[in-house]
């Protein structure tokens, strides 16, 4: 007798744990993860490494600077809002910047947060105050409701 009441209530559970979690809130939490584990591989304290790839733990020293001229990122803009658009639209959206340091800019990556966010970069270097562009394009597709997608730029 107990086991068929237990199945409403495993039902209605189930139910609550499917619908309860929009796409947005799931990003939100997937988003928070993966920058805590960059934080702590970026430490070094990461707990589940394995044994063959365990570093030693780093220590609280001050970042150092690389010698010599740089280069710098100066974007016109850093975000981008494409409003309301329908379920299914592919948008892009292409974000100017200048190299602005003293030494020439390479991108070795640009990565979206996930495989609806897609950027394209220049693969040449741009040089000490030369303009150049990031294209990035959205696919909507399965990602119905408010949407925070963000691009990641690997450079020297």
């Amino acid at each position: 007798m107990k086991s068929i009441k237990m199945i409403p209530a495993f039902a209605a559970l189930m139910a609550m744990i499917i619908t309860g979690c929009s796409n947005a809130d799931v990003e939100s939490r997937i988003a928070r993860l993966e920058g805590r584990v960059a934080e702590l591989e970026g430490s070094g304290t990461a707990s589940a490494r394995s044994a063959s790839t365990t570093q030693p733990a780093a220590t609280n020293q001050p970042e150092t600077k690389p010698e010599g001229p740089l280069p710098v990122f100066a974007f016109s803009e850093e975000l981008h809002d494409f409003g309301t658009i329908n379920e299914g639209d592919e948008v892009e959206h292409v974000f100017e910047f200048t190299n602005t340091g003293d030494a020439p800019l390479i991108i070795s990556s640009a990565t979206g947060s996930c495989g609806c966010t897609v950027p394209e970069w220049p693969k040449e270097p741009i040089g000490v105050g030369e303009k150049g562009e990031i294209k990035v394009k959205f696919n909507s597709r399965k990602k119905p409701g408010i949407q925070n997608k963000t691009v990641t730029i690997t450079s020297n």
